[in-house]
């Protein structure tokens, strides 16, 4: 098919709610490591990895090696038949979760299955049924998820599933309450307290959270908000979800999972995304009491695939091997110097935030009104494209950029973004500057 053979066909024949990024869509049409190419040729600069997915680089070589053996061995089996490389997966899950507590995993195909199971879990283990979740937040495409999910674009369908209430989001560049981090003494966690004893019945099944929320705009808490939380939510009975979606494997850097950071140890942590590199996959993994609260019969067709989970095991054995999460830290650090030197040169950047390789920048048409620009950002992501350098879209109010590239990339991939990055920058303030006054005819 031709380039645009295949966006007419994308026109007829997906649901329109499939959107793209830019005004014409670009059509992939293969990759390698940092770069992706066009159905022209073009070749692109990927710093977003397919939605924070692409942990190791695009078709890494040693885990396509290893998918590949697997399916000349075994394709399909299924949950209800035993299989090596599943447990292979859920063993050495089980020994990097966060205080060695979370040993028993249940594998399924998405970050949005994690979630939906890991509610459930709790709603078994606790014997109640209201959760909590963040403002800002999102948390999949599911009735459930989306109800769960604190974004009101991400939430379709009309009426919500009843369960679940929304607390203030960490959300310091636009503090909810008016304040302003440390002097704030981080009131939004504390605030949980009365809107669980004035909004919730005071019977929690859980809370869940994303270390940095991923959709919401890479909006990064504060280093006591996590443990605050966490003291009030076991104060009323509820279980701690860490939803690692987009913060697992190593991508804040120097830790597998971004709740680390936050010295919380949860009770259940889901994930999927990077962990499979691009092969579907979703991880529910909880202690063993609350996973055996989970009675009755249960599947999920192809979770736990052994070809997924040989990739999943591949890919964190190849993070673990080449000390990515080091790299993450490292290379992540040096990115963020070179964006805040962007700020510093571009007054529409109004916030820069984020830990690892999971990095933001927020627009704004000025600094002291913080007034959201989507029209900036859009222009931005199209300059971006002009550029050969693919970035991602988010926040809330339409008005931040992610960045999240491969784990393994060079401080000189990150030269090369600030680059084309800089120029992109520099395209769209051109258009943003008022014509010049012309003097009034005498």
């Amino acid at each position: 098919m031709t380039k645009q053979e295949i966006i007419l066909a994308s026109q007829r024949y997906l649901f329109p709610s499939v959107f793209h990024y830019f005004q014409e869509p670009l059509v992939i049409e293969r990759a390698k490591d940092q770069f992706v190419w066009d159905a022209d040729g073009n070749q692109y600069l990927d710093f977003f990895g397919g939605i924070v997915t692409i942990s190791v680089g695009h078709c890494n070589e040693t885990v396509n090696q290893k998918v590949t053996q697997q399916m000349a061995k075994l394709q399909h089996v299924s949950t209800v038949f035993a299989n090596e490389p599943q447990v292979a997966l859920a063993e050495r899950v089980a020994g990097l979760t966060p205080g060695g507590k979370l040993t028993k995993s249940f594998f399924t195909n998405s970050g949005t299955e994690a979630n939906e199971t890991a509610i459930l879990a709790a709603r078994c283990y606790t014997g109640a049924h209201e959760v909590v979740a963040l403002r800002h937040s999102y948390h999949g495409r599911s009735a459930l998820a989306m109800s769960a999910s604190g974004q009101a674009a991400w939430r379709l369908g009309g009426a919500p599933a009843a369960g679940f209430t929304h607390a203030l989001s960490a959300y310091c560049y636009r503090c909810p309450l008016g304040a302003t981090y440390p002097s704030c003494n981080v009131r939004c966690a504390t605030d949980l307290e009365e809107m669980i004893r004035t909004s919730t019945s005071g019977r929690l099944a859980a809370f869940i959270a994303e270390p940095i929320q991923g959709i919401g705009g890479f909006i990064t808490p504060p280093k006591e908000y996590f443990e605050i939380v966490h003291g009030i939510v076991k104060k009323f009975g509820g279980l701690f979800i860490s939803d690692e979606v987009q913060t697992g494997w190593g991508r804040t850097g120097g830790k597998w999972f971004g709740i680390e950071h936050y010295g919380v140890q949860p009770d259940i942590l889901t994930s999927a995304k990077g962990l499979g590199n691009g092969t579907p996959v979703g991880l529910t993994v909880a202690r063993p009491e609350i996973a055996d609260a989970l009675k009755g019969a249960t599947i999920s067709t192809f979770g736990g695939n052994p070809v997924t989970a040989t990739a999943a095991k591949a890919v964190i054995d190849f993070i673990d091997d080449h000390k990515l999460m080091i790299n993450a830290a490292e290379t992540g650090a040096y990115l963020r110097s070179h964006l805040d030197e962007l700020k510093a040169k571009h007054p529409i950047i109004g916030d820069v935030r984020g830990m690892g390789l999971m990095q933001a920048l927020e627009l704004v048409e000025d600094r002291d009104s913080k007034t959201p620009a989507p029209e900036a950002t859009a222009a931005l992501m199209e300059a971006a494209r002009e550029n050969r350098l693919l970035i991602g879209k988010g926040g809330t109010y339409g008005n931040v950029i992610r960045i999240t590239p491969p784990l393994n990339i060079s401080k000189q991939d990150v030269d090369d973004f600030v680059l084309r990055l800089g120029a992109s920058l520099e395209q769209v303030s051109r258009t943003r500057q008022p014509a010049a006054a012309v003097p009034a005819p005498r």
